[in-house]
């Protein structure tokens, strides 16, 4: 069990690594990265194109793999998941990062570094979560 998602973990360590070394658990740089028209700090965006940069080499790739190295298949999107509550939940996702200044991951790396702030964050985002899937059972 362990050795199947030995892979799991430490690309999860790496991100959080990355997460954290990029500055994206710091709630004030982030909130400083998305106030365009105060005092800007630009800096986040490198961490942004770090991962575009890789991303874009991970898309030429993909195609010539018959499957990922630890799944049994790709789980693509296509243009069909863009939904109305795919489109809101982004929105609102947004609404919520500029607010707090942390998203999921970068809310649970930082429980590592200021567990009080981050643990109100990841409470409410879990609140959150626990309220989507009770008001979508109840349709």
């Amino acid at each position: 069990m362990i050795g199947r998602n030995l892979p799991l973990l430490a690309s999860g360590i790496l991100f959080g690594a990355g997460l954290t070394l990029g500055g994206m658990t710091d709630p004030a740089k982030v909130r400083g990265f998305l106030n365009l028209f105060g005092d800007w700090d630009p800096t986040l965006a490198f961490v942004m194109g770090g991962a575009v940069i890789v991303m874009a080499i991970a898309w030429q790739f993909q195609p010539k793999m018959a499957r990922p190295i630890f799944a049994d298949a790709f789980a693509l999107p296509s243009r069909r998941d863009l939904t109305p509550k795919l489109i809101g939940g982004s929105a609102l996702f947004g609404i919520g990062w500029g607010v707090a200044g942390l998203c999921p991951g970068p809310g649970i790396a930082a429980l590592v570094i200021e567990p009080i702030a981050a643990a109100t964050f990841v409470a409410a985002m879990l609140a959150g979560m626990v309220l989507v899937r009770l008001t979508e059972g109840a349709k």
